[in-house]
Parts: structure tokens; C-alpha cells; sequence
């Protein structure tokens, strides 16, 4: 998908002897200063169902699920980001502006490469045929583009936040902090997306099932964020689709039912489709479903580890 108001198993790839593959219900793996990833909660599993799961750890506080469910068939890529660390924070990944058909887009494992703090890293917003974010977009604090539609921002030592940001004058409001432009404030990042799946625990409205039904109601390929403030945690979420073998997708109302399982409060959807790509160990771990592979867009969502982020006041 670029726009969404206009518009039998693969192997993972890019871990070799790394990767630790289980198939019973519980989950065990190897992280940085003895800590294991937590296996996968009881509602999870009720609702996936997977007959496989795979998981690594990308050191403290950062770690990678994959669930196989070949029935459904589903395959599904989870990132959890534990935030009470630090050191751990988001870039958005802005497409260098250039010539030719792919102008303003670029694959995210391009955009992976060229910043060397990245641990993982998905697809971002919904994107115009000129490669311009459909939404807000913020990068290193710099605002390019501020348009009222759901988003998810963030800057060091600050909870995630997931909502509309809103103007005053030149600056872009968000709960709790506001973002000048143009000289924005060098620590805010912004990536938008479409819907917001839940706000505050409650889904929100129903998910444009009635207003754009083939898109909110059939199964697609998903890529979404979600925070658990409770345990204060960021999951990233991408749903392989389009897929007969491997895995169908999910509708906006399973995606939200898989959020609310996660146990998050508030989530956003982000682009999918075609677009769905999730780059761990600088590569893609899932499947995307174009026939020539990953896909140029406009901006991604990259998860960082920069102790930089520690010396940052709220």
C-alpha cells in the first residue's frame, strides 16, 4: 500500500547459526548481561497459535520474535523495545530527494545501511506517487511535512506518544512538548500512519471498516507500533500477506485484537502492503509480498542504541 485513501514458509533471511528456533509453546535465547527475551504471553499464543517461533535477542532490552502459524497461515515479525534503557530510541529514516522513478524513496535496508547506531528498523508512512510522506514527518527534530493525521513521535527520555499532533503558529504540538519550525529542537522524531488502532486500551472508532472496507476488512500485509506503559514497552509489529502458503495478513480489526493482546494502550497503524518490511541484522527478516522484493518508500522507523540518548534530560 502507498496510500490508503487513494490509494509454505520462506526461511528468515540474515542470521544463519545465530538464530534460535523453537518450536514449543516457551521461548528461551541468549542476551547481552544474562537477560532473556520474556517468552511470549499465554494471550499471544491463544491468538496466534504458531507452529513455530523463533527468537533473538539484539542485546540488553531489544529482542526479535517470529511466529509461524501454517494453518491460518500467518507469519508474523515482532520487535520488543524495553525502554526503560536509555540508550535504546527511534530515528525516522528520511529517503534522500533525488531523480528518476524512485525519487524520494528508497528501500529501508538502503536506508538501514547509512546509519550505523541501527538495530532493526520497518517501513514508516503511507507515501505519495512523488515520494512525499503522507503525514507528519520529523526528523532530528527538523519538521518537513505537518498534516493532521495520526502519528507517532518520540524524543529521549520521554514516553512514546501516539495520536494528531495539532499547530500553533509554526510549531507542531504533541502531549507534552512542542516541536518549533523550522528550526526545530534536534531530539524529536515524528513518522505518521493510518488508523490509530487504539487509544488509551479502546480501539478507536471501527477501524474504517465501514468508510474503507478493502482496505480495513480484507487481509493485507501490516506494519504497526504499539506502547505498553505499564511495563513500558514499544512492540513494532509486521505481518507478512498476500501469500497463499506462507501467510494471508491480517485486517485492521486482527491487528488491533493482536495490539490488544500485547498488551499495549495505544497503537498505530503504518503502511503495508507491499511496503511491509521488517531489516534485522541489516537485512529483511520477513517475506514482503511484491514479486521483486523490498520496496522503495518514503521514510522508515529504525530502532537505535546511542548512549547519547542517556545524557538527554526529559
Amino acid at each position: 500500500m502507498s496510500h490508503p485513501s487513494g490509494k509454505g514458509g520462506r526461511r528468515l533471511a540474515g542470521f544463519g547459526a545465530f538464530l534460535l528456533i523453537v518450536t514449543s509453546p516457551l521461548v528461551s535465547g541468549c542476551s547481552g548481561e544474562g537477560r532473556t527475551p520474556p517468552p511470549p504471553s499465554a494471550g499471544l499464543l491463544e491468538l496466534v497459535r504458531p507452529t513455530s517461533t523463533d527468537v533473538l535477542s539484539a542485546g540488553p532490552g531489544l529482542a526479535y520474535y517470529a511466529f509461524k502459524n501454517e494453518v491460518e497461515p500467518w507469519a508474523l515479525h515482532l520487535l520488543r523495545v524495553e525502554l526503560d534503557r536509555c540508550e535504546l530510541g527511534f530515528r525516522v529514516l528520511e529517503a534522500p530527494v533525488g531523480g528518476g522513478s524512485d525519487a524520494g524513496r528508497s528501500r529501508v535496508s538502503d536506508l538501514v545501511a547509512s546509519d550505523g547506531g541501527v538495530l532493526a528498523a520497518v517501513n514508516g508512512d503511507f507515501f505519495t506517487p512523488e515520494g512525499l510522506p503522507v503525514g507528519t514527518e520529523v526528523v532530528m527534530g527538523m519538521p518537513r511535512r505537518i498534516r493532521s493525521r495520526p502519528a507517532f513521535a518520540w524524543h529521549p527520555n520521554a514516553s512514546p506518544w501516539m495520536g494528531t499532533p495539532d499547530r500553533a503558529g509554526d510549531s507542531l504540538l504533541i502531549l507534552g512538548w512542542s516541536v518549533p519550525r523550522p528550526a526545530g529542537d534536534a531530539l524529536t522524531e515524528v513518522v505518521s500512519g493510518f488508523p490509530l488502532l487504539l487509544k488509551d486500551g479502546i480501539r478507536v472508532g471501527d477501524l474504517e471498516v465501514s468508510e474503507r472496507p478493502s482496505f480495513a476488512q480484507e487481509r493485507h500485509p501490516r506494519t504497526a507500533v504499539g506502547f505498553d506503559s505499564d511495563q513500558n514497552v514499544l512492540w513494532v509489529v509486521v505481518v507478512d500477506g498476500r501469500q497463499p502458503g506462507h501467510s494471508m495478513g491480517m485486517t485492521l480489526p486482527e491487528l488491533a485484537s493482536l495490539m490488544e493482546v500485547l498488551g499495549v494502550e495505544d497503537a498505530l497503524n503504518l503502511d503495508g502492503g507491499g511496503s511491509s518490511v521488517m531489516v534485522f541484522g541489516g537485512k529483511p527478516v520477513n517475506s514482503p509480498s511484491d514479486s521483486d522484493g523490498e520496496r522503495p518508500v518514503a521514510n522508515g522507523l529504525a530502532v537505535r542504541r546511542d548512549q547519547g540518548y542517556c545524557r538527554i534530560e526529559p
